[in-house]
């Protein structure tokens, strides 16, 4: 072989041997791995929070609460002298003529005017429920709801005055399985009201819907009754109902110009207690998550 032929060979082999190098896998150097991060722990679902909850805490808790209540049955023991002395003061708008000389009454709503039920409320949150008629039957059949703060108190000192009291309550009159008679929901709030010390309510003095077939939810044909007998004084409530007729789904702007409307009576013929957890004001707020809540 000549040197040109070996020369040639040679740098074929070494040109092999480099290419092979080449393809060859480089060596990493050895690290430690890194540890695995853990599986992510399934995060339980956030709880809804119920609709009622700061309403019944500050029904429940709030010295504000008390204070406004006590502020409003004490007004009232301080104008009903006054009520009492001038013959031509009446509350109710279905009062009209010679009413002058008929015998004093009071009218009251039952629920968070008198009774405090803020402990169905409070349940009704623990178990994440909703108002049902059923529970709510169960609840004022216990008869333990709480006193609103200064409506006994008025009310002891209304009748000591010689004003009757009449108790005008949405509480549905109706027959309840195992109970004797046809509106055993009048009993539970004299049993209630026993309970709390107050005796002496009878079932003449207590006036429910659905008592009578004409007597729905709108109380002013219970009013325009007793308003018939007695000269009404004062009315109490905890909704625009309690007080002025056919507000019905009225919208907040309507509600609002009737307060306004009756300015005069607040603080002296009428009687607001407040109640944030449930009411007529609810209905003019429309379908579910539509919200009239303005701001800044």
């Amino acid at each position: 072989m000549n040197k040109h032929v070996r020369g040639s060979v040679l740098g074929l082999l070494v040109l092999g041997l480099a290419g092979c190098q080449s393809q060859m896998p480089v060596r990493q150097p050895v690290t430690e791995p890194k540890a695995c991060p853990p599986a992510p722990a399934v995060a339980p679902k956030p709880c809804k929070a119920h609709d009622n909850l700061n309403a019944t805490l500050w029904m429940q808790t709030a010295a504000e609460y008390r204070a406004l209540a006590l502020q409003t049955y004490q007004a009232a023991a301080g104008q009903l002298d006054r009520a009492l002395a001038d013959r031509s003061w009446t509350a109710a708008l279905e009062q009209v003529d010679e009413y002058e000389n008929l015998p004093p009454a009071v009218i009251l709503d039952v629920d968070e005017t008198v009774l405090d039920n803020s402990r169905y409320q409070g349940w009704l949150i623990q178990k994440n429920k909703r108002f049902s008629k059923v529970s709510w039957d169960w609840w004022i059949s216990t008869a333990k709801a709480d006193a609103i703060p200064g409506a006994l108190a008025f009310i002891r000192y209304a009748r000591k005055r010689g004003v009757q009291v009449f108790l005008v309550s949405n509480r549905t009159c109706k027959p309840r399985k195992g109970v004797k008679g046809a509106c055993p929901q009048k009993g539970d709030i004299i049993r209630n009201l026993e309970r709390l010390g107050l005796d002496g309510i009878t079932e003449k003095q207590i006036l429910l819907r659905n008592e009578r077939k004409q007597w729905g939810a709108e109380k002013k044909d219970r009013r325009f009754l007793l308003s018939v007998r007695y000269r009404i004084l004062m009315l109490f409530g905890d909704d625009l109902a309690d007080f002025i007729p056919g507000v019905g789904r009225l919208s907040w702007q309507k509600r609002a110009e009737l307060v306004a409307r009756y300015q005069q009576r607040w603080g002296r013929r009428w009687f607001m207690l407040p109640n944030p957890a449930y009411g007529s004001w609810q209905r003019v707020l429309g379908k579910p998550g539509r919200t009239l809540l303005r701001g800044f």
